[in-house]
């Protein structure tokens, strides 16, 4: 019997089995396909100033603890697994085209003076200065230095190695159930039919999270995303890059020296896999927009995968509505910057029974909540 028995082996599963396993608890994580799923097509943004919504102001304040982790997260995870992650602090430019997405920049900068956020609006020259490669037909910009970005696979393979080296047991088989003994969460059945018996169970499966037998219903449902990756951007863009193309919204994120990921589209198909022609023109079209000298760079790869969407677009976190299970999903956008808080918080909970401050407005009871 396992102290904590993860379901789900990507970003978010293997950072609460490493930091939990660091608080001396015995883990093992269930995954037949490690970092296959959203974690492969994540962009790696971390930039919560620039993802602020209306309406989202706790999930703004949640992304904004987590980004304040991420040095420190980053330094660890590249300690123990001897790997690099390839943070990026360049910061993060929002550009508009038209008049109307001026406007939509416009209405971005108040709320986000609103809110105390720091933010500096720019003309259209000061915005090309910023990053030469731009479209002269750039409109102006938002300039965030604080929101920055990280190689999403990069991290996957530093969390494999950082939790095998804590003493994770990573089994590769798929999770069909969650064990329930006596109305309690009891660990996890594989499809082979064999339980995974565990004091705790992590519930980490993204956008399947809502459809495990043996769980409760969740409100967590599959929100497509295409994305496309590009090689041969060598100096191309110094940070990130989002833009409005005639209301349209496109980013560009480089990584790993030569590389720069375009992305996403949003999408609410259930789990769609495919990758499809008007989804592939529409972020080339608007990447070329923006950065015409991408029309030059080498289509490397094409992928489609799901977010797990929430009603509210915030994560599920803490006490999950089975005794003994707690929830680690509804991430939606924001996976890769939610790691290290999520870790940390779930971690706090497995090892002492309370849920952190910072994670209690995330619990699944708040859509009962008046």
């Amino acid at each position: 019997m396992t102290d904590v028995a993860v379901a789900g082996g990507g970003l978010v599963g293997l950072a609460v089995a490493w930091r939990a396993a660091r608080r001396g608890l015995s883990v093992t994580v269930v995954d037949d396909a490690p970092g296959t799923g959203a974690s492969l097509a994540a962009a790696g943004m971390l930039a919560p100033v620039t993802e602020a919504g209306y309406r989202e102001e706790a999930l703004l304040r949640l992304g904004a603890a987590s980004l304040e982790r991420w040095p420190a997260f980053a330094a660890e995870l590249e300690a123990d697994s001897g790997l690099q992650v390839g943070l990026r602090t360049a910061g993060t430019l929002v550009v508009g085209f038209d008049e109307d997405d001026v406007r939509e920049l416009d209405a971005l900068h108040a709320f986000q003076r609103e809110l105390g956020l720091v933010a500096q609006r720019l003309t259209p020259r000061e915005t090309r200065r910023r990053e030469p490669a731009l479209a002269t037909r750039v409109r102006g910009g938002l300039l965030v230095e604080g929101d920055h970005s990280v190689d999403g696979r990069a991290v996957h393979a530093a969390l494999l190695a950082a939790a095998e080296a804590a003493g994770v047991e990573l089994r590769r088989e798929r999770v069909a159930d969650v064990a329930v003994d006596g109305g309690r969460a009891a660990g996890l059945v594989l499809a082979s039919g064999e339980p995974v018996a565990a004091g705790a169970t992590v519930l980490a499966l993204g956008a399947h999270s809502g459809a495990l037998p043996g769980v409760p219903a969740l409100p967590v449902r599959p929100v497509k995303g295409q994305v496309l990756r590009l090689a041969g951007a060598d100096g191309l863009l110094g940070g990130t890059v989002r833009a409005l193309v005639r209301g349209r919204h496109v980013y560009l994120v480089p990584y790993g020296g030569d590389r720069l990921v375009v992305g996403a589209t949003v999408e609410d198909r259930g789990f769609d896999a495919r990758v499809t022609a008007g989804g592939v023109h529409d972020l080339l079209h608007d990447a070329v927009e923006v950065v015409p000298e991408v029309e030059e760079l080498e289509l490397v790869e094409t992928l489609a995968r799901w977010r797990p969407g929430t009603p509210d677009n915030a994560p599920l976190l803490g006490p999950g509505p089975l005794p003994g299970l707690v929830l680690a999903t509804g991430h939606h956008r924001n996976g890769v910057l939610l790691t290290p808080v999520t870790a940390e918080a779930t971690a706090e909970l497995l090892a002492t029974g309370a849920l952190p401050g910072v994670a209690a407005p995330f619990t699944t009871d708040r859509f009962g909540r008046t």
